[in-house]
């Protein structure tokens, strides 16, 4: 007898939103994503995070929390100040 897999066909949105996790990992994908293009632009500017953290106006904690993939408590307000820090804009759209 052939058992069928219940999930083939579906998405993997499908299967995180049956999961209850679907909005977690979005969040957590998003974060990761801003994280890296704000890495990568500080590597091009040769700017480390404790200058970084002098350009924000904040402590090094809180450039230390931009790159924690575990913390989902960052605001708007750092991620501007952090955008701004390397000479970019936040672009928020929704879709």
């Amino acid at each position: 007898m052939e058992t069928k897999n219940e999930y083939i066909g579906s998405s993997f949105d499908d299967f995180l939103a049956e999961e209850g996790i679907l909005e977690e990992a979005e969040t957590s994908a998003v974060k990761r994503v801003i994280a890296f293009q704000l890495e990568q632009t500080m590597k091009e500017n040769h700017i480390t995070r404790v200058e970084m953290a002098k350009k924000m106006h904040t402590s090094r904690t809180t450039v230390n929390r931009l790159f924690n993939p575990n913390n989902h408590s960052v605001t708007l307000g750092t991620l501007e100040r952090a955008a701004s820090a390397v000479g970019k804009k936040i672009k928020l759209e929704l879709v």
